[in-house]
Formats: C-alpha cells, sequence, structure tokens
C-alpha cells in the first residue's frame, strides 16, 4: 500500500493532487489548520473511491506538524511522498518591497516556507532512507524564480525554500538513497486569473508535474510550470 502526505492541502491544488495520486492507488493524508475544510475534501476524494483522512495541524507549530505526519505514517502504514504546499499568506502576512523589508518581515514567511518544509521532512525521510525510497516535493509560486519586488519579503523565503530543495536533491541523488527530493514551480495564477487578459490554469494542468517527478523524472531537481500565450502547459 502507498500513501502521500499533501501539506498545505487545499481545495484547489491540493485536492487535485490528491486526486493525481489517489486514481493511482495512493491513499492520502490530508495536513492544515482547518479541519472542516479537510473533511470536505475527504468527503469528495471519498466519493471518488479514494481513501483519504485529515490530520489537522499548523506549519507554523512544527512539534504539532511532525504529530501529524506521525499518525498519517501509523495510519498508512508509512508515508511514501511528502508535498509541502506553503500557500495561503496572502492577506495574513504584510508584503514588502526590498528597500523597506525589515527582519521580522521575512521571520514568519522563512517559518511557513523553509522551516516547516525541514520539520515535515525530518519527521518523513529517515523512514524513506531506511527502506531505500520516497519522494518529497515541495512547491512555491513562480516568486521563487522570477522575483516581484512588490512581494520581496515573501520572494525571498520562497527562493530559500527552492535552494533548500535543490540541495536536498543533490545531496539524496549523490548519495545513492533512492528517495527523490525536488521542487515545483508554479508561473501561473491557479484557478482565477489576477491579470487581465492572462489565463489562468486550472490545477489538474498542474499535477502531472508532481506525478511524473515521482514515477518517469525522477532524475530532475526541479520543474517549472508555466501557460504558452495559447493557454498551453510547459513543464
Amino acid at each position: 500500500m502507498t500513501s502521500i502526505a499533501i501539506v498545505g492541502a487545499g481545495p484547489q491544488m491540493g485536492l487535485a493532487i490528491a486526486r493525481t495520486f489517489g486514481s493511482q492507488g495512493f491513499d492520502v493524508a490530508l495536513i492544515s489548520r482547518n479541519r472542516e475544510k479537510l473533511d470536505g475534501i475527504v468527503g469528495k476524494l471519498a466519493a471518488e473511491g479514494i481513501t483519504a483522512a485529515a490530520f489537522p495541524a499548523n506549519v507554523l507549530d512544527r512539534a504539532g506538524l511532525t504529530h501529524a505526519l506521525k499518525e498519517a505514517a501509523d495510519r498508512f502504514g508509512g508515508i511514501d511522498v511528502l508535498e509541502y504546499s506553503p500557500v495561503g499568506t496572502f492577506g495574513i502576512t504584510t508584503l514588502t518591497a526590498p528597500a523597506a523589508t525589515e527582519p521580522a518581515d521575512v521571520e514568519f514567511e522563512m517559518n511557513f516556507q523553509l522551516y516547516g518544509a525541514i520539520a515535515a521532512t525530518d519527521a518523513v525521510l529517515p523512514a524513506m532512507r531506511e527502506t531505500g525510497a520516497g519522494t518529497l516535493l515541495y512547491t512555491t509560486g513562480a516568486g521563487s524564480i522570477r522575483p516581484d519586488p512588490r512581494v520581496a519579503n515573501v520572494n525571498a523565503a520562497a527562493a530559500a525554500l527552492r535552494n533548500w530543495a535543490m540541495n536536498l536533491h543533490k545531496e539524496l541523488a549523490d548519495a545513492g538513497t533512492g528517495v527523490q527530493a525536488a521542487h515545483v514551480g508554479i508561473d501561473s495564477s491557479i484557478g482565477v486569473s489576477v491579470i487581465p487578459g492572462v489565463e489562468a490554469a486550472r490545477p489538474e494542468q498542474i499535477t502531472p508535474l508532481y506525478w511524473e517527478l515521482h514515477t518517469t523524472r525522477r532524475d530532475e531537481a526541479e520543474l517549472v510550470f508555466t501557460l504558452d500565450d495559447d493557454g498551453v502547459p510547459r513543464g
């Protein structure tokens, strides 16, 4: 039996990733702060014949996140794939331009994006090393690759996560662990366009990249999703 733990699971990308892996026989552990929303996703997946369970946790509470991942591993007999999507801080954190950014402006984002990813990885990687198999996937938006000065503090943390994930890929590959680590950069709005005249991507257009990194493209440290001018996915 195989399972995926999705940290930061929500009704768009989280649900779509769950469907992509669930349709391949994976059990799905859903982790985010809001149990009510998680239970709704569990219900949708159950209606599609996908086994899923909710494990509420806040990524800012690293002990709580570790506990949730342990519960998920106990429930499903281990975690084969970890997907970390640190999204949702817009409206919570104050967005700052580079020259106006203070250390405190980046601190929250570093905790939310990079430190949460490290804690989640620490919770599942030892077992993956022991079995010689597993996949670790980390998601950021376009700002980690193509910075936007309007959101410099968010971009800084996203870039740190991207850098760390790609270094982790190299370390694990060079050591011959059998564990894949990779970064997925989403260079597109999702669901609803935020730029007039620019098409937004559908989550199901993006999720094949996650499956490819787990299966056929395990030698790659990064895939970046974008839409061309005709709305055709590239990645």
